[in-house]
Protein backbone atom coordinates (compact mmCIF):
# COMPACT_ATOMS: atom_id res chain seq x y z
CA UNK A 1 0.00 0.00 0.00
CA UNK A 2 1.66 3.71 -0.81
CA UNK A 3 2.16 6.35 1.77
CA UNK A 4 -0.97 8.20 -0.05
CA UNK A 5 -3.23 5.03 -0.15
CA UNK A 6 -2.85 5.27 4.09
CA UNK A 7 -3.40 8.43 4.18
CA UNK A 8 -6.46 8.13 1.99
CA UNK A 9 -7.86 4.82 4.28
CA UNK A 10 -7.43 6.90 7.24
CA UNK A 11 -8.95 10.13 6.87
CA UNK A 12 -12.16 7.84 5.36
CA UNK A 13 -12.33 5.88 8.23
CA UNK A 14 -11.66 9.14 10.35
CA UNK A 15 -14.52 11.10 8.87
CA UNK A 16 -17.08 8.49 8.02
CA UNK A 17 -17.03 8.04 11.86
CA UNK A 18 -16.78 11.47 13.41
CA UNK A 19 -18.02 13.64 10.84
CA UNK A 20 -16.96 17.40 11.53
CA UNK A 21 -15.74 16.17 14.65
CA UNK A 22 -12.57 14.48 12.88
CA UNK A 23 -11.42 18.03 11.92
CA UNK A 24 -12.17 21.48 13.03
CA UNK A 25 -15.49 23.85 12.57
CA UNK A 26 -14.01 27.00 12.16
CA UNK A 27 -10.91 28.57 10.00
CA UNK A 28 -7.18 28.50 10.77
CA UNK A 29 -5.81 31.46 12.44
CA UNK A 30 -2.44 31.97 10.34
CA UNK A 31 -4.51 31.77 6.96
CA UNK A 32 -6.80 34.12 8.07
CA UNK A 33 -3.70 36.64 8.86
CA UNK A 34 -2.66 35.63 5.38
CA UNK A 35 -5.85 36.56 3.85
CA UNK A 36 -6.11 39.57 5.96
CA UNK A 37 -2.22 40.92 4.73
CA UNK A 38 -2.97 40.02 1.39
CA UNK A 39 -7.04 40.26 0.41
CA UNK A 40 -9.35 41.46 2.64
CA UNK A 41 -8.60 45.23 1.61
CA UNK A 42 -9.77 44.32 -1.84
CA UNK A 43 -13.64 45.13 -2.77
CA UNK A 44 -16.28 42.68 -1.75
CA UNK A 45 -17.79 42.56 -5.50
CA UNK A 46 -14.51 42.20 -7.26
CA UNK A 47 -13.13 39.13 -4.55
CA UNK A 48 -15.22 36.60 -7.41
CA UNK A 49 -12.40 37.04 -9.42
CA UNK A 50 -9.92 35.73 -6.91
CA UNK A 51 -9.89 31.68 -7.60
CA UNK A 52 -8.72 29.70 -4.27
CA UNK A 53 -7.74 26.45 -4.40
CA UNK A 54 -7.32 24.74 -0.87
CA UNK A 55 -5.35 21.25 -1.07
CA UNK A 56 -6.76 18.94 1.71
CA UNK A 57 -9.40 20.62 2.69
CA UNK A 58 -11.09 17.98 4.69
CA UNK A 59 -14.37 19.27 5.88
CA UNK A 60 -14.15 22.61 4.75
CA UNK A 61 -13.82 24.61 7.41
CA UNK A 62 -11.04 27.30 5.51
CA UNK A 63 -13.24 27.40 2.61
CA UNK A 64 -16.37 28.49 3.59
CA UNK A 65 -15.32 31.81 5.52
CA UNK A 66 -13.89 32.37 2.00
CA UNK A 67 -16.60 31.61 0.10
CA UNK A 68 -19.18 34.12 2.59
CA UNK A 69 -16.14 36.49 1.89
CA UNK A 70 -17.04 36.40 -1.80
CA UNK A 71 -14.09 34.10 -3.20
CA UNK A 72 -14.20 31.84 -5.75
CA UNK A 73 -13.45 28.30 -4.10
CA UNK A 74 -12.22 25.35 -5.08
CA UNK A 75 -10.93 22.24 -2.70
CA UNK A 76 -9.21 18.94 -3.04
CA UNK A 77 -8.86 16.00 -0.52
CA UNK A 78 -7.79 12.28 -1.07
CA UNK A 79 -10.51 11.36 0.97
CA UNK A 80 -14.09 11.31 -0.54
CA UNK A 81 -16.02 11.02 2.76
CA UNK A 82 -14.33 13.73 4.52
CA UNK A 83 -15.83 16.34 1.01
CA UNK A 84 -19.73 14.88 1.76
CA UNK A 85 -18.87 16.70 4.98
CA UNK A 86 -17.38 19.98 3.43
CA UNK A 87 -20.80 19.72 1.07
CA UNK A 88 -22.92 20.20 4.53
CA UNK A 89 -20.59 22.81 5.61
CA UNK A 90 -20.85 24.95 2.44
CA UNK A 91 -25.38 24.09 3.06
CA UNK A 92 -24.67 24.99 6.84
CA UNK A 93 -22.99 28.54 6.02
CA UNK A 94 -25.14 29.51 2.69
CA UNK A 95 -21.88 29.26 0.40
CA UNK A 96 -20.55 27.19 -2.27
CA UNK A 97 -17.77 26.02 -3.77
CA UNK A 98 -16.57 23.10 -6.35
CA UNK A 99 -15.29 20.06 -4.72
CA UNK A 100 -13.06 16.85 -6.44
CA UNK A 101 -11.77 13.68 -4.79
CA UNK A 102 -7.85 13.82 -5.83
CA UNK A 103 -4.39 13.50 -4.57
CA UNK A 104 -2.24 17.08 -3.77
CA UNK A 105 0.49 15.14 -6.28
CA UNK A 106 -1.80 14.83 -9.47
CA UNK A 107 -4.18 17.88 -9.11
CA UNK A 108 -7.54 17.95 -11.45
CA UNK A 109 -7.03 21.05 -13.06
CA UNK A 110 -5.17 22.92 -16.20
CA UNK A 111 -2.07 25.45 -15.84
CA UNK A 112 -2.34 28.77 -14.73
CA UNK A 113 -6.06 28.51 -13.23
CA UNK A 114 -5.19 29.82 -9.81
CA UNK A 115 -4.73 33.27 -8.14
CA UNK A 116 -4.33 31.75 -4.39
CA UNK A 117 -3.07 27.89 -3.27
CA UNK A 118 -3.61 27.30 0.49
CA UNK A 119 -1.94 24.19 1.92
CA UNK A 120 -2.69 24.15 6.17
CA UNK A 121 -1.29 21.29 7.37
CA UNK A 122 -2.05 18.87 4.75
CA UNK A 123 1.20 18.27 2.51
CA UNK A 124 2.66 17.28 5.76
CA UNK A 125 1.16 13.55 4.66
CA UNK A 126 3.83 13.91 1.92
CA UNK A 127 7.74 12.39 1.81
CA UNK A 128 10.16 14.79 0.43
CA UNK A 129 9.50 12.69 -2.52
CA UNK A 130 5.52 13.57 -2.85
CA UNK A 131 6.45 17.02 -1.45
CA UNK A 132 8.22 17.77 -4.38
CA UNK A 133 5.75 16.54 -6.77
CA UNK A 134 3.42 18.47 -5.25
CA UNK A 135 5.12 21.87 -5.37
CA UNK A 136 5.55 21.03 -9.14
CA UNK A 137 2.08 20.56 -9.65
CA UNK A 138 1.26 23.81 -7.47
CA UNK A 139 3.68 25.30 -9.75
CA UNK A 140 1.49 25.08 -12.67
CA UNK A 141 -1.59 25.31 -11.48
CA UNK A 142 -1.11 28.73 -10.46
CA UNK A 143 -0.90 31.99 -12.27
CA UNK A 144 2.23 34.03 -12.79
CA UNK A 145 2.42 36.03 -9.39
CA UNK A 146 0.02 34.07 -7.86
CA UNK A 147 0.20 33.41 -4.04
CA UNK A 148 0.84 30.15 -1.86
CA UNK A 149 0.42 29.89 1.81
CA UNK A 150 1.86 27.25 3.42
CA UNK A 151 1.68 25.93 7.54
CA UNK A 152 3.35 22.88 8.29
CA UNK A 153 5.03 20.73 10.54
CA UNK A 154 8.97 22.00 12.08
CA UNK A 155 11.55 19.86 12.79
CA UNK A 156 11.91 21.98 16.24
CA UNK A 157 9.17 19.92 17.58
CA UNK A 158 9.42 17.23 20.61
CA UNK A 159 7.65 15.11 18.32
CA UNK A 160 10.73 14.89 16.04
CA UNK A 161 13.31 15.31 18.29
CA UNK A 162 12.13 12.70 20.59
CA UNK A 163 10.51 10.51 17.96
CA UNK A 164 11.40 6.95 18.77
CA UNK A 165 9.51 4.77 18.23
CA UNK A 166 8.72 6.35 15.20
CA UNK A 167 11.28 5.75 12.31
CA UNK A 168 12.59 8.01 9.54
CA UNK A 169 11.95 7.24 6.14
CA UNK A 170 14.22 10.31 4.89
CA UNK A 171 16.01 12.85 6.67
CA UNK A 172 12.78 15.09 6.89
CA UNK A 173 9.54 12.14 7.30
CA UNK A 174 8.67 9.83 10.08
CA UNK A 175 6.57 6.96 9.26
CA UNK A 176 3.80 8.35 11.40
CA UNK A 177 3.64 9.55 15.15
CA UNK A 178 4.22 6.39 17.23
CA UNK A 179 5.31 8.15 21.11
CA UNK A 180 2.08 7.34 22.72
CA UNK A 181 2.63 10.98 24.85
CA UNK A 182 3.12 12.67 21.59
CA UNK A 183 0.59 15.37 20.00
CA UNK A 184 -0.81 13.97 16.97
CA UNK A 185 -0.06 10.04 18.37
CA UNK A 186 -2.31 7.92 16.55
CA UNK A 187 -0.87 9.08 13.02
CA UNK A 188 0.31 5.97 11.66
CA UNK A 189 1.06 7.53 8.41
CA UNK A 190 4.37 9.49 6.92
CA UNK A 191 4.17 12.76 8.58
CA UNK A 192 7.02 15.37 7.17
CA UNK A 193 8.62 17.78 9.35
CA UNK A 194 10.92 20.75 7.89
CA UNK A 195 13.63 23.70 8.30
CA UNK A 196 13.31 26.81 7.38
CA UNK A 197 16.02 26.23 4.91
CA UNK A 198 14.97 23.23 3.41
CA UNK A 199 11.91 24.30 2.44
CA UNK A 200 12.71 27.76 1.40
CA UNK A 201 15.11 25.65 -0.93
CA UNK A 202 12.31 23.72 -1.95
CA UNK A 203 10.39 26.28 -2.80
CA UNK A 204 12.93 28.23 -4.99
CA UNK A 205 13.53 24.77 -6.78
CA UNK A 206 10.17 24.98 -8.01
CA UNK A 207 9.83 28.94 -9.29
CA UNK A 208 8.44 30.35 -6.10
CA UNK A 209 9.66 33.45 -4.16
CA UNK A 210 9.24 33.00 0.09
CA UNK A 211 8.26 36.12 1.28
CA UNK A 212 7.32 35.86 4.87
CA UNK A 213 8.20 32.67 7.13
CA UNK A 214 7.29 32.22 10.76
CA UNK A 215 8.42 29.99 13.38
CA UNK A 216 5.81 28.95 15.81
CA UNK A 217 5.52 26.94 19.01
CA UNK A 218 2.92 25.64 21.42
CA UNK A 219 2.93 23.77 24.32
CA UNK A 220 0.85 20.25 25.38
CA UNK A 221 0.52 18.63 28.47
CA UNK A 222 1.41 21.83 30.48
CA UNK A 223 4.03 22.87 28.79
CA UNK A 224 5.69 19.84 28.70
CA UNK A 225 5.81 19.14 24.86
CA UNK A 226 6.44 21.68 22.94
CA UNK A 227 5.15 21.42 19.41
CA UNK A 228 6.12 23.92 16.29
CA UNK A 229 4.83 25.11 13.01
CA UNK A 230 6.22 26.95 9.90
CA UNK A 231 4.00 29.40 8.24
CA UNK A 232 5.04 30.15 5.22
CA UNK A 233 4.04 32.73 2.06
CA UNK A 234 5.61 32.75 -1.59
CA UNK A 235 4.37 33.82 -4.86
CA UNK A 236 4.47 31.97 -8.41
CA UNK A 237 7.84 34.26 -10.12
CA UNK A 238 7.02 35.45 -13.81
CA UNK A 239 9.34 33.67 -15.45
CA UNK A 240 8.96 30.28 -14.14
Amino acid sequence: MSTQEDVKKYYDREYSGAGYAAGRMFPNEELMRFMGRNYFKMPFDERKNIKILEVGCGVCSNLWPLGKENFDIYGIDISAASLEWGKKMFERWGTDGELKAASMTELPYGDKVFDVLLDVLSSVCLDVKDFDKFLTEANRVLKPGAKMFCNTFSTGSEAFINHAPSVKIDEYTLDGIHRENSPYYGNFFPLRFETPEHITEMFNQHGFEVTYLELLTRTYYNRQEPFQLIVLEAFKRQDA
